[in-house]
């Protein structure tokens, strides 16, 4: 049971319909409701989101636009580390938490309040990465999960209570999923996505074009990195925020960037989650084309084992773990001859690679070509063979 002795709770508020009820939940608990919103690149704006919080009951609302932190503090580590979990999920929403995390920290200490509370649901992994991060970042904080303990137990009971104490909200009975956005990606899951013999309906879409839908010619970009870092696309500097706003509109319309996965969740059971990450998938495809160029088949090796536990880190909410910050030092290092530019079309939700271009190519065509021009000294691969076979004679 909650005493609310210290009446006041920071809030990490989305807009979502779980959020907006906790506020009137906390409310009746005799908090005072402080909401805090971290702009990630949300559906909702500013403007919405202080609208909507302040409508639902709060009594002050933070909003700070992280996309900049976002991308270069969280994106771009998981991006240089190829961190995909189970080869369809690009971690938007999990790199999201650690950062909404820290900033709900900064803003309970700056109320001196002494809890804070998220939306999250008593099945998802999403209370996992909160609560891991808030527990290493400021142990002493009381932790409320109104959606632990509330008598709600499905999204519709929700969607009633909302309406009862007139809580603005977009949810309907008919369009039921659970959506969660920022500018790496889009995670939808919930309605009728639960059902596994039954194709994602069209109102499961957000913002990708359905590949019926999708435009029908091929559309053609060159993406420069620097030490694995995003810098240009087409030849035109840009921030990495911008880049990936680009990448997100340009990959949307040609049905890019969608995946349906049946994903093993943190707590022990698997679930179907749909995502869509345009812009993600792209610098995921064009970066990891790079380091094919670029590094040695030593190193390439042994940064799949990294990327595959860099993943499973970020997805299990220990962004803020030791670990994490040591694998960070060897990617790091590897990103060092990551520079060059790489040409790709996309089509029809495909990423075609059609260009490589880079100064610290380990490519040499002289001893690649089959042609007139070959340099390759063949009376090597004699010797060779013999060698590397002796341990299996």
């Amino acid at each position: 049971m909650i005493r609310s002795f210290m009446r006041k709770v920071v809030l990490a508020y989305s807009g979502g319909l779980d959020t907006s009820c906790c506020i009137s939940w906390l409310k009746n608990k005799g908090f005072k409701v402080i909401c805090f919103s971290a702009n990630l690149g949300s559906e909702f704006s500013p403007a919405d989101l202080r609208k909507r919080a302040v409508k639902s009951g709060a009594d002050k609302v933070y909003i700070k636009d992280l996309k900049k932190e976002f991308a270069y503090d969280y994106i771009l580590s998981a991006l240089c580390a190829n961190a995909v979990y189970e080869g369809k999920y690009v971690l938007s929403t999990a790199l999201g938490r650690p950062l909404i995390a820290k900033h709900l920290v900064e803003v309970a200490k700056k109320e001196k309040a002494g809890f804070v509370a998220h939306g999250c649901t008593a099945k998802g992994n999403d209370q996992v990465r909160l609560e891991l991060s808030i527990k290493i970042l400021s142990p002493g904080l009381k932790i409320i999960a109104p959606l632990r303990e509330w008598d709600l137990t499905s999204r519709e009971s929700e969607i009633e209570y909302a309406k009862n104490n007139k809580i603005p909200i977009k949810t309907n009975k008919n369009k039921i999923y659970s959506i969660d956005q920022n500018i790496w990606g889009v995670s939808v899951e919930g309605g009728s996505l639960e059902d596994l013999d039954k194709e994602p309906a069209l109102n499961s879409y957000v913002f990708v074009k359905p590949l019926g839908m999708s435009i029908n010619k091929e559309v053609y970009v060159d993406i420069e990195f620097i030490k694995g870092v995003p810098c240009k696309i087409n030849g035109r500097k840009m921030d990495l925020v911008s880049i990936i706003e680009k990448l997100n509109k340009l990959g949307a319309q040609c049905g890019v960037g969608r995946t349906d996965l049946i994903e093993d969740r943190v707590i022990g059971i698997k679930s179907r989650e749909v995502y869509e990450a345009p812009a993600a998938w792209i610098l995921h495809t064009a970066h990891r084309e790079l380091e094919s160029l670029t590094l040695d088949k030593e190193t390439l090796a042994l940064k799949e084992l990294i990327s595959l536990k860099y993943a499973q880190l970020v997805y299990q909410g220990l962004w803020f773990s030791g670990l994490r910050e040591s694998l960070d030092a060897f990617v790091n290092k590897t990103q060092d001859r990551v520079t060059g530019v790489i040409g790709f079309k996309m089509y029809k939700g495909n990423v075609i690679i059609v260009k490589r271009d880079s100064s610290y190519a380990l490519y040499n065509k002289k001893f690649a070509t089959y042609g007139d021009n070959d340099k390759f000294d063949r009376s090597l691969s004699r010797g060779f063979i013999k060698l590397f076979g002796m341990p299996y004679r």
